[in-house]
């Protein structure tokens, strides 16, 4: 396995043809309306949750899973789960493919991210992460510590945090080695003995006559064309999201160890993936 991935070349996004541009136009309109208008009823009702329930949010990651589902019926795409998400108090950990894996996690169960501190700031994406519940990380040694007593308080709350251990999305082909620096929150003296954590593969399957890359979103691609691209296509492919078996952190000495087995499994459930790890 290669620790030094190389991304293919961007590819030149297509210009696009009358019928795609009207594809945009009422896909674009019908999701934007979808989102932004529960975004507006998520906001009111969490003034009532937070004081009543603080990080426990019994009614908001609903309208979360609400927006979701309805973002792959306006597409036109596929969306199955093989497997069940854990009943266990705990974490999840997938690979990374796309922007759309956020509607692709939350429409299944009502899940929390784990994510780069930048998109915090991106247009849009930045807004709705915020207002779900995203904890946010800075690539910072300094803040590490804090950052791992958030995540611990998170999981305390009975959130269930995920996070993409690769630290960058790919081209969906292949998966990254994981990175095990976040397993150590699980680690802790007052989680390691109760805690679980569930690895969970996202594989994208690309439209009749389209690449295998097709929905992979890498490197420095940038969001508004690929956005216009999967609202303007004129079929769109499939994807499915892979419960695997929960893996108890007490049954591991270290991180290092569980970084790997996770990864081993989500690799597991990847069309052509080699799940020998080096």
């Amino acid at each position: 396995m290669n620790d030094n991935w190389t991304p293919p070349t961007i590819p030149v996004e297509p210009a696009l043809t009358p019928a795609g541009a009207l594809r945009f136009l009422l896909r674009g309109t019908a999701l934007a309306m979808v989102t932004f208008g529960s975004l507006v009823l998520l906001l009111l009702l969490r003034l009532v949750e937070r004081p009543l329930w603080g990080m426990r949010r019994p009614w908001t990651p609903h309208i979360t899973q609400f927006v979701c589902r309805s973002a792959f019926v306006i597409l036109g795409m596929k969306h199955s789960v093989r497997g069940q998400q854990m009943v266990h108090n705990g974490a999840m950990v997938a690979n990374h493919v796309s922007w759309l894996d956020i509607f692709t996690l939350n429409a299944g169960k009502r899940i929390y991210f784990v994510a780069k501190s930048e998109v915090a700031g991106w247009p849009g994406i930045g807004l709705l992460a915020r207002a779900t519940g995203t904890l946010f990380i800075k690539r910072d040694r300094k803040e590490a510590r804090a950052q791992k007593e958030l995540l611990e308080a998170r999981l305390h709350a009975g959130h269930k945090m995920l996070f993409f251990p690769e630290g960058t999305s790919t081209d969906g082909v292949r998966v990254l080695p994981f990175k095990s620096t976040l397993f150590a929150a699980f680690f802790s003296d007052t989680l390691r003995d109760n805690l679980y954590v569930q690895p969970v593969s996202v594989v994208y399957r690309s439209p009749e006559g389209e690449g295998q890359t097709y929905y992979g979103w890498w490197s420095e691609m940038d969001f508004a064309p690929n956005l216009m691209r999967m609202l303007a296509a004129p079929r769109h492919g499939s994807v499915e999201v892979v419960y695997h078996a929960p893996l108890k952190v007490s049954d591991y000495s270290d991180r290092k160890d569980m970084a790997r087995d996770c990864e081993r499994a989500v690799r597991s459930a990847m069309p052509g993936q080699d799940i020998a790890l080096m």
